[in-house]
């Protein structure tokens, strides 16, 4: 017990520290649940009370889901963010993990340092910011490799975003905005093996790639699971890239094209904020379902 100097006969007083222990990290815990709370946890339960309401108040049911499904912008929507989160999942764990063990490889190097940097500093833009770097990167007239869009045979922005490569298209918006970001956190999570380990592999004769494969990528398991579970609740959120490409391109990418644009276009297209409502919420629900699949079947929270 920690207590300050007491005149003699007088009892101990204790310091603050040892009336509150913690009270530092408690104080962030409590600004982040204030704004947990304010913007997350309110505007769910906003959410689900307009999902199950009309625009009365009254209780109605899955009407609003049903609304929403049966309408016909509905299953192409799944089906291109779908296949949006193959190629965007794909490529981020086997970049993101392949380019973090590479830096590790380097990491007595100084380009560690500079790869780390050049890695992180396109998640500096906002997403809309990024977005409209893109459309300039895209349009072959003005894009500083407009060579290599004539050369693949694009010689006009409408034939670049063609509706067939939208999602590999923003794929590489995502992944230029976001993976930096990822590669650090891998970067850190192969800092934390312990050299050992590693060292005793070298000593069995394990390669690089051995290695890699058999104790390193099965050591960042947890933090790959992680690193899924946010890209994909993120992912099933694609709303920024094909609102403004569809601007951009003057409808030719879509103003429902994602399933959070639907969302906004029944909201404010047709006034219909309960069959909104609906529509996210069954993106709420999707997203904890995949979350507690992979949670479950990862052994996410088992001690190692």
């Amino acid at each position: 017990m920690t207590t300050l100097p007491t005149e003699a006969g007088r009892a101990p007083v204790r310091s603050a520290r040892t009336r509150w222990p913690g009270r530092a990290g408690h104080g962030f815990v409590v600004a982040y649940t204030v704004l947990l709370i304010a913007f997350g946890v309110v505007p769910t339960g906003y959410a689900i009370y307009f999902a199950f309401t009309d625009g009365g108040g009254t209780f109605s049911g899955l009407s609003n889901f049903s609304t929403a499904i049966d309408d016909f912008r509905f299953t192409p929507a799944v089906e291109h963010v779908a296949l949006y989160l193959l190629w965007w999942l794909t490529s981020l764990v086997v970049f993101v993990v392949g380019l973090a063990l590479l830096l590790h490889r380097l990491m007595l190097s100084g380009v560690s340092r500079a790869l780390r940097f050049l890695y992180y500093l396109p998640g500096a833009l906002a997403g809309a910011a990024s977005v409209m770097v893109w459309l300039f990167v895209l349009d072959p007239t003005v894009s500083p490799v407009g060579f290599l869009l004539r050369a693949f045979g694009y010689h006009t922005f409408g034939e670049v975003i063609a509706p067939g490569h939208l999602p590999i298209l923003f794929t590489l918006i995502a992944f230029w905005t976001g993976a930096g970001g990822w590669i650090v956190v891998m970067y850190g999570a192969l800092n934390n093996i312990s050299q050992d380990v590693l060292e005793a592999a070298r000593i069995d004769g394990a390669g690089a790639w051995q290695t890699a494969w058999r104790i390193q990528i099965p050591l960042l398991r947890k933090w790959i699971v992680y690193m899924v579970i946010l890209a994909f609740a993120g992912g099933t959120q694609l709303f920024v890239e094909p609102q403004l490409l569809s601007q951009a391109s003057v409808g030719v990418a879509g103003r429902d094209y994602s399933l959070n644009q639907l969302a906004y276009d029944f909201a404010f297209q047709n006034n219909d904020v309960n069959t909104a409502a609906a529509v996210s919420v069954e993106l709420l629900v999707v997203g904890l379902v995949v979350a507690g699949v992979f949670v479950a079947r990862s052994g996410f929270f088992d001690a190692d």
